[in-house]
């Protein structure tokens, strides 16, 4: 009888288990689906208009193609120039709420959520400060944008850079055709010894950063701890008694919270995604995380992750104080007149993601960077502390046993990459935007994409570097940080 019973059971399971297979190949996500893929749409629409100055066709060849993204013919879409807005659907091949987008000042675009509409404008956040002063064609670099027109120092190898540079284009013999170089640009020694940028592109031009972005707001994070304002072993901002308060600033920024890594599961239709183009609040998601396992033991990449530490900031500095530190802590103080870090419909900066910026902008945080948080053109001004430039490239010990490979929200060369400096480390952000710092070359490369199949096939920053390195003097390589750095 019991066996007759256990091969009742174990039939009814399978049973149970091919139907569930067959239920689970329905999309039950498909309406949230189409709610973001407008919601893009409207925001590189209303981002690559009145923040990049892109054209229509340029977006809609570039910007839009991520993916192979489905998108509305521009019979769907409505620009008003005056409001500086987009509004994306309403009909066409994706049915589904009208998704907004507005400008706002010193913040770039915003998405509205697809409750609301243009009558609610006055209500999201911008940012009123006046532009950094003087005009940065007449002021030298790196503080502006007049370069000297010296040739490369000694030794430095001119048609190696342009071998680099016809490498990083020909993506056909080198690399994949979706890999589209937007500008290359390389500062050794504190000059720019090469700067070349592919058509409709200029020294101007500012496109997202994507998780480029990171980096950043790491950088701004480690000013606000050299201020008293944040430590890096404090417990993040959950009420007392909950078992997250074991989850520090240190593990955050390190890529192992132990927290939930929600975006890992499906980021087109949950997660971080949904505050980046349906509307969400950054910062309720990111919270709104369970513990899976004890912190600092596991690396997994979460964009929730960077945004729990941003959100620590704001609670550090206040809300009053909050938009205008970016500015005044950092992109002001190093001459980013072209950074525009955006935030969400609730005034959280989204710096997991969303910085729109230009090559030489990036060039110049680089080179920040390899003088360990000093900035050479103000006396010797310390910006970021050293201690904390050694943090960001000191591997996160959660990455120990897989090749040391990430810092504090930057990329490490892994260990098993035997052809490059060890000592480099880099930003990296989706469709191929790069800032790589080399410090036994005394080096920063910059590589700006629109790359369209950026997760099949991504640009290879280190073969980059690779590539760059040839045209410079052979020096001894420097190895990254092995203790765990404390600021």
């Amino acid at each position: 009888m019991r066996s007759t019973r256990r091969r009742l059971t174990v039939g009814i399971l399978s049973l149970l288990t091919t139907a569930q297979a067959a239920r689970a190949e329905y999309n039950y996500h498909e309406q949230t689906e189409r709610l973001l893929t407008l919601g893009t749409q409207a925001l590189m629409i209303c981002e690559g208009l009145f923040v990049s100055n892109r054209t229509l066709d340029q977006i809609y060849d570039q910007e839009l193609k991520l993916d192979e993204m489905p998108v509305l013919p521009l019979e769907f879409v409505k620009i008003d120039d005056k409001l500086r807005t987009v509004a994306v659907g309403g009909a066409g091949n994706l049915p589904g709420p009208v998704m907004r987008a507005a400008y706002r000042e010193g913040l770039g675009c915003i998405v509205l959520s697809p409750d609301q509409n243009f009558t609610d404008i006055d209500s999201l956040p911008e940012l009123s400060m006046p532009p950094l002063p003087g005009d940065a064609a007449t002021i030298p670099w790196p503080d502006g944008d007049l370069v000297s027109g010296k040739p490369p120092p000694k030794g430095v190898d001119a048609k190696a850079l342009e071998a680099a540079w016809d490498w990083t284009m020909d993506r056909k013999t080198h690399g994949h055709p979706s890999q589209i170089t937007l500008s290359l640009l390389v500062v050794y020694r504190g000059d720019i010894v090469f700067e070349r940028y592919a058509p409709g592109v200029d020294m101007k031009t500012r496109t997202r950063t994507w998780s480029t972005a990171k980096s950043i707001a790491s950088a701004l994070i480690g000013v606000a701890v050299s201020q008293g304002k944040l430590a890096l072993d404090s417990p993040l901002p959950y009420p007392e008694g909950d078992p997250r308060r074991t989850v520090t600033l240190r593990h955050v920024l390190n890529m192992s919270s132990g927290l939930d890594p929600v975006d890992n599961h499906k980021c087109s239709v949950v997660g971080s995604c949904l505050s980046y183009f349906g509307g969400t609040s950054s910062v309720a998601g990111a919270l709104d995380r369970g513990l899976v396992s004890k912190p600092g033991t596991r690396w997994d990449y979460e964009n929730y992750d960077t945004l729990l530490a941003v959100y620590a900031l704001k609670t550090a500095l206040g809300a009053k104080d909050y938009l205008a530190f970016p500015r005044k802590a950092l992109l002001d103080r190093i001459g980013m007149r072209n950074t525009m870090l955006g935030v969400d419909r609730f005034g959280d900066f989204v710096l997991s993601s969303q910085v729109y910026t230009n090559a030489r902008d990036l060039a110049r945080f680089g080179l920040l960077y390899l003088n360990r948080g000093r900035w050479p053109h103000k006396d010797g001004e310390t910006i970021i502390p050293e201690s904390w430039i050694d943090f960001s490239r000191t591997p996160a010990p959660a990455t120990a046993a897989s090749g040391r490979f990430y810092g504090g929200q930057w990329w490490l060369v892994p260990d098993d990459r035997k052809d490059i400096p060890a000592d480099a480390y880099a930003t990296n952000g989706n469709r191929g935007q790069y800032t790589i710092v080399v410090p036994s070359y005394n080096l920063v490369i910059v590589r700006r994409g629109l790359d369209w199949l950026p997760y099949e096939h991504s640009f290879p920053r280190w073969d980059l570097t690779r590539e760059v390195l040839e045209a410079f003097p052979k020096r001894p390589w420097g190895e990254k940080p092995s203790p765990i750095a404390s600021p």
